[in-house]
């Protein structure tokens, strides 16, 4: 990090081992200059005023796509002005799927100039009414100080747009919790989304449980879902206030959606289907700070490489350990993430403001891995995780989520329920399109090759219910009484590495090309995709009956 931009921006949040400083400079924007106007197509270099010799440091330059905003100031917009600036958010508010990020006193090519207090003050009270017209909330994530040639102090402020939920459209993430058993996965889940600290013997995980195996073992063995909003003032909204998952559905603007993963070896076949089939957009990596990386940890963090799914590490139980330990085991992740194979650079988070830093990095490159260290129980550093998942921004923009609205409806099963006076229930997520609550669909195929006709009757999101269901989104569908016998939950298993051929010998499969396939038997194990399918068979109505058993290749 260059020395303006890490003085700016949080001088602890530092890349380790010697990397590349300048990938850690601030994420780039979207632009407007002096006075809060539009500077599309105006020249890039930087100016100086009052002749300083040395350069003031600088911010990547605007980008016209992205949720990022470059304000110089906006003091006293005329009416014309300030709605072209109101149009001007809702634009960065869809590019960031309902958020927004407004840098004030930074002109539209990067330069930290600074405002005034008095000028920051009326920026910002311009900002909220502008926020107010378009349904949203402005929350400050940073401020700071900016040496340039003034003779009054002059500052930067970072402000975080957040549209209101609307039509319970909130801002969905999903994130796979990962990590070798009794590294404190669930532990930390349960103190995030409880809202209570664990009393250092496992009470937090307690209500993560399924099974009373579970309870009596401490240990995950099923895939289970926990969620943690966020309001659009940046607040947490969670169950610490006896609320139901409905009630946290309908007060946040963002859900956080946690897949806890297990961690013991002899249920790496459940850890493998929730990385594949729930499609997570992140994964959290939990590292037990007294044992450091065992068990499971690096197979877990080779599935989340080959899947491709970025990932950030928490070390939890820093409250057992001496500080040498905690930085002997945050070395050995260093080494490990510095390796050829793995070629990512650690970031190592130590205060709120590095959290911002480190959630809007590590969106914009892939190379870069936060790393936090906190404690389940005394409480230390959660915030800045909290922070951190707070500010994170989703990988997929609103144009990439508008093309897959526009393709066929395609809902992935997952999971299969019946519920009493319910019927048939199906979970998953679905991969494109537009899914209405009383629209029909075909489900398959079955194991003699078909496709059946079906109804949605109802959805539910988070346990909560919904009408419509978007491309991306995670949800369960009643089926009604349909005959749960004939589903199957979408999952392929056994292979061999490289190029191979499959064919499926106890059932049909629904592939498709593109799809991914990660498949084990026994130590074996492979990643791949699907790049050809030998013959489909096609029937009345032309809809696909499933594929013949014949070869899949990837």
């Amino acid at each position: 990090m260059d020395s303006g931009v890490s003085e700016l921006f949080g001088g602890c949040c530092r890349p380790m081992g010697g990397g590349n400083g300048g990938a850690l400079r601030g994420r780039a924007g979207s632009g407007s200059g002096s006075g809060g106007g539009s500077s599309r197509g105006r020249k890039k270099n930087g100016r100086h005023r009052g002749g300083k010799a040395n350069n003031p440091p600088y911010l990547p330059p605007e980008a016209e796509d992205g949720n990022i905003e470059y304000k110089l100031k906006l003091v006293n917009p005329s009416q014309y002005r300030f709605e072209h600036l109101v149009t001007q958010m809702k634009w960065r508010l869809q590019e960031g799927r309902g958020e927004a990020v407004y840098q004030i006193g930074v002109e539209d090519n990067g330069l930290l100039v600074g405002l005034s207090e008095e000028e920051m003050r009326a920026s910002l009270k311009t900002l909220r009414r502008m926020a107010e017209k378009v349904g949203a909330d402005i929350t400050v994530l940073r401020e700071r100080e900016v040496d340039y040639d003034s003779d009054i102090p002059r500052k930067i402020t970072e402000v975080l747009v957040r549209k209101v939920p609307d039509n319970q459209q909130f801002l969905d993430l999903r994130v796979a919790v990962l990590g070798n058993v009794d590294s404190g996965k669930s532990t930390l889940l349960g103190v995030l989304t409880q809202g209570e600290l664990d009393n250092g013997r496992g009470r937090a995980r307690l209500n993560l449980f399924r099974h009373l195996h579970e309870i009596q073992s401490g240990r995950t063995s099923s895939i289970s879902f926990e969620i943690l909003g966020f309001n659009s003032k940046g607040e947490v909204v969670n169950y610490s206030d006896s609320r139901t998952a409905e009630e946290i559905c309908e007060s946040s603007s963002k859900m956080i959606t946690f897949i806890d993963l297990a961690g013991h070896h002899k249920y790496l076949k459940t850890t493998i289907f929730g990385l594949t089939s729930y499609c997570p957009d992140f994964a959290m990596l939990v590292v037990s700070a007294n044992t450091g990386i065992a068990g499971t940890t690096r197979e877990h963090l080779g599935l989340a490489m080959a899947l491709k799914v970025p990932f950030f590490i928490v070390i939890s139980k820093v409250d057992l350990c001496s500080k040498a330990t905690v930085e002997r085991t945050v070395k050995q992740l260093e080494r490990i993430l510095k390796q050829p194979g793995c070629n990512k650079l650690p970031l190592l988070v130590t205060s709120e403001d590095d959290a911002v830093t480190a959630a809007q990095q590590f969106a914009q490159s892939p190379n870069i891995t936060p790393i936090f260290t906190l404690s389940s129980v005394s409480g230390d550093n959660l915030d800045h995780l909290k922070v951190f998942l707070n500010i994170l921004p989703p990988l997929t923009n609103s144009k990439e989520q508008e093309e897959l609205m526009q393709q066929h409806t395609e809902f992935q099963v997952d999971e299969i329920y019946t519920v009493p006076e319910v019927g048939t229930v199906v979970g998953g997520t679905l991969s494109s399109g537009i899914c209405r609550e009383g629209d029909n669909l075909v489900v398959g195929p079955t194991d003699d090759g078909k496709f059946l006709q079906l109804k949605v009757c109802s959805m539910q999101r988070n346990r909560s219910a919904c009408r419509v269901l978007r491309a991306g989104q995670a949800a369960t569908l009643a089926l009604g009484h349909f005959d749960r016998s004939l589903l199957r939950k979408d999952k392929l298993r056994t292979g061999e590495k490289a190029v191979v051929c499959f064919r499926f010998i106890k059932h049909p499969e629904y592939l498709k090309i593109g799809a991914k396939l990660l498949f084990r038997e026994g130590v074996t194990k492979g990643i791949g995709h699907v790049t050809y399918i030998q013959a489909i068979t096609i029937e009345e109505n032309g809809l696909d009956q499933g594929l013949s058993s014949d070869l899949v290749t990837f």
